[in-house]
């Protein structure tokens, strides 16, 4: 007779502070309010003429027209965005997983938006500091067996198109993102799974400037049970089907890309949301 294996333990209630991550959450509607935004709306009328003009000069905000480009709106997103819409509370990772398996996993924590000094290690900092790091968002997550952990961030930058090209190819060029020296800072909430993950259970991770926003994309995984991790692996070493490292072996290399690919995809749907008659 086969033996039922037992289910993977579930992730514990994530944890998250309103008062420390200022992403805002998704607003609720309130009727109390309805009677005056009816009275502004009367009265901004008189500001619609003037503002006609102006406004047939830039796009709307999802339209993404040449003065309102992702540049623009992507500055403040940090800030203005839900929650939610940047770190969805479920990832899912179609053929992300090692032998191109589907992957699965749960936000358990959001960290404090933060500056590079206080977000990044000093040497990523410093990195960064040529294209203008204004902010700092990550969240940790964890997989369908709670056995892993991975930090995602993103790095919100003032810089323009010029610098973020410049910045990328610098990172190519220095193979920046794979140098063991700058490894994301791993975020490791109390009371969560993730709470012994610290700056030496850092396993594998990836770095990513992205060439059409001011945002740098990171993703730093390790083991939830606290082992060091000796000798990191970038993401792309770690998903070496040849690779006999413990790491690559446990697919961290696979948990780092794929988050990183999930904020990436998260924010560029922030960024370009649907019409709202396609939502």
């Amino acid at each position: 007779m086969t033996a039922v294996r037992p289910r993977p333990p579930a992730p514990p209630p994530e944890a998250y502070s309103e008062v420390t991550a200022r992403l805002r959450p998704v607003p609720a509607r309130r009727p109390a309010r309805t009677g005056a935004a009816v009275v502004c709306a009367v009265l901004g009328l008189g500001l619609v003429g003037g503002a006609a003009t102006a406004g047939a000069l830039t796009s709307g905000a999802g339209a993404g027209g040449a003065g309102d480009s992702a540049y623009d709106r992507a500055h403040e997103l940090w800030h203005t965005a839900p929650v939610d819409a940047l770190f969805p509370r479920t990832v899912r990772g179609e053929k992300a997983g090692p032998g191109k398996a589907d992957r699965v996993w749960t936000r358990i924590a959001v960290a404090p938006d933060g500056d590079c000094p206080t977000a990044l290690d000093p040497g990523l900092a410093t990195t960064l500091v040529t294209a203008g790091c204004a902010r700092v968002v990550r969240a940790t997550y964890t997989d369908a067996t709670a056995t892993h952990v991975t930090t995602v961030g993103l790095v919100f930058t003032g810089a323009d198109e010029h610098d973020m090209a410049a910045l990328a190819q610098r990172v190519e060029a220095q193979s920046l993102d794979e140098r063991p020296d700058l490894l994301p800072r791993a975020y490791g909430a109390r009371g969560t799974v993730a709470e012994r993950f610290g700056p030496r259970q850092r396993a594998s991770w990836s770095l990513k400037v992205l060439p059409d926003a001011p945002v740098v994309v990171f993703a730093v995984s390790g083991f939830a049970d606290g082992r060091a991790a000796d000798a990191p692996q970038p993401a792309g070493a770690a998903r070496d089907t040849k690779s006999t490292a413990p790491i690559a072996q446990a697919g961290l290399g696979h948990e780092a890309a794929g988050l990183a690919a999930g904020a990436e995809r998260a924010l560029r749907s922030a960024l370009n949301p649907p019409p709202k008659d396609q939502k």
